[in-house]
């Protein structure tokens, strides 16, 4: 009786995981389409059914991007056009079988982000969205080599904070596997930490695995890492935005870096019995968007406890305050601090202020006041993507002092 359920519990088991694996959704190979829809339209269109079902085909939303080209299915009785919102017209559909696939499948080259509606000849609507393209191909030191020693991540939760009360955050501590405590190692901490921590997030940083390889290379010291999260209120619910972020990240003073300096770094230190340097110029700071004027901020108001700082996006911008850096820069005497900094032109501009602009004031200003500093442009958008494979050359040359 035992055996038979145990066969039945295996049998169950192996029918759930096949179910599942049946289930997974595959995207429609944009790039392979393009070259079928010229030589072979039933394979085109098979593939394109395949993926997306005959269901999801008749809502008019069905988009795929694969690095820079688009895919749009759609079924329809009439021919259909791609048009942006402000009436341009983008393409036609190809119709591909007689059941009314229709399909745009095109190369659209980097750094598009527009509104679309699919048109039918007669005039209605059947379907729209947007589209947002923004690709890079990682460099190969965000990529994992054989021989290459890998660092530990290792997780805490920080619930008793004074300086921050009624907060709770996640963070993780990267210890290379090089750090023997013989002598004092670099740190370096990121804001809205684990997922910079996360190395199989698609179009993540990878931070850990930059780490590694950049360690191994020489071309970074060896660096304890602390990738922290911004506080959760401990009424939120769990999954929610952590509430506290914008108070912690985009607030002037130095709350944040008193967070570090008092409860973090010697909880950290203990924790792991490790050897850190007090010297700022080994202590960096990093963050994107909020996260980035957080790094400013801390190594503004305590360049002896954080002399570098690496940043994308940085919101300068009118939110709790940063807006007023450039002017301080200009106006202040030049601080110790060296720093890595990745600004956007296709970055938001909205009420809070321009982002593009802001962190064009700021290079200015730190260009004035002569600090040492290194900013890169992009045409990315707000985010990360961008930053995800600059992380090793702004990381190199942070650290080449």
């Amino acid at each position: 009786m035992n055996r038979l359920i145990l066969l039945f519990f295996l049998t169950f088991s192996i029918l759930s995981v096949s179910n599942a694996q049946q289930k997974k959704w595959t995207p429609p190979p944009v790039y392979e389409i393009i070259e079928l829809i010229k030589t072979d339209k039933a394979a085109a269109a098979k593939k394109v059914r395949s993926s997306w079902g005959k269901t999801g085909l008749t809502s008019g939303k069905l988009k795929w991007i694969e690095k820079t080209a688009v895919i749009l299915g759609v079924t329809s009785k009439e021919a259909v056009i791609v048009m942006k919102k402000d009436g341009s017209k983008i393409g036609e559909m190809i119709q591909l079988d007689e059941d009314g696939l229709h399909v745009f499948a095109r190369e659209m080259g980097n750094h598009q982000d527009f509104d679309y509606q699919l048109k039918t000849t007669s005039g209605k609507t059947i379907g729209g969205g947007n589209i947002k393209i923004e690709h890079y191909d990682y460099p190969p030191e965000s990529e994992r080599h054989d021989g290459v020693p890998q660092g530990k991540l290792l997780p805490h939760v920080w619930k008793d904070s004074k300086i921050f009360p009624g907060t709770v955050r996640d963070f993780l501590v990267y210890i290379p596997e090089q750090y023997d405590g013989s002598e004092p190692a670099a740190l370096m901490v990121f804001q809205d930490g684990l997922r910079h921590a996360d190395v199989n997030a698609s179009g993540g940083l990878r931070a850990p695995t930059v780490y590694d390889n950049l360690i191994a290379s020489g071309d970074m010291p060896v660096t304890i890492g602390i990738f922290i999260n911004p506080g959760s209120l401990t009424t939120q619910k769990p999954g929610d935005k952590p509430r506290n972020r914008s108070f912690e990240y985009d607030s002037l003073g130095d709350s944040y870096v008193r967070f570090l300096e008092v409860e973090i770094i010697p909880f950290v230190t203990k924790e792991h019995d490790l050897n850190i340097s007090s010297d700022p110029k080994m202590r960096a700071i990093a963050g994107g968007s909020s996260g980035c004027a957080c790094a400013w901020t801390a190594a503004w108001e305590r360049p002896d406890q954080f002399g570098k700082v690496l940043g994308w996006v940085g919101t300068f911008t009118d939110i709790r305050g940063a807006h007023v850096y450039p002017s301080l820069v200009r106006k202040t005497e030049t601080k110790p601090i060296r720093a890595a900094l990745l600004g956007e032109n296709n970055d938001i501009d909205n009420k809070y202020g321009s982002w593009p602009l802001a962190n064009r004031q700021m290079d200015a200003a730190l260009k004035f006041s002569s600090y040492d500093y290194q900013y890169w442009w992009g045409n990315g958008f707000h985010g990360s993507r961008h930053a995800a494979v600059m992380l090793p050359e702004m990381l190199k040359w942070l650290w080449s002092e």
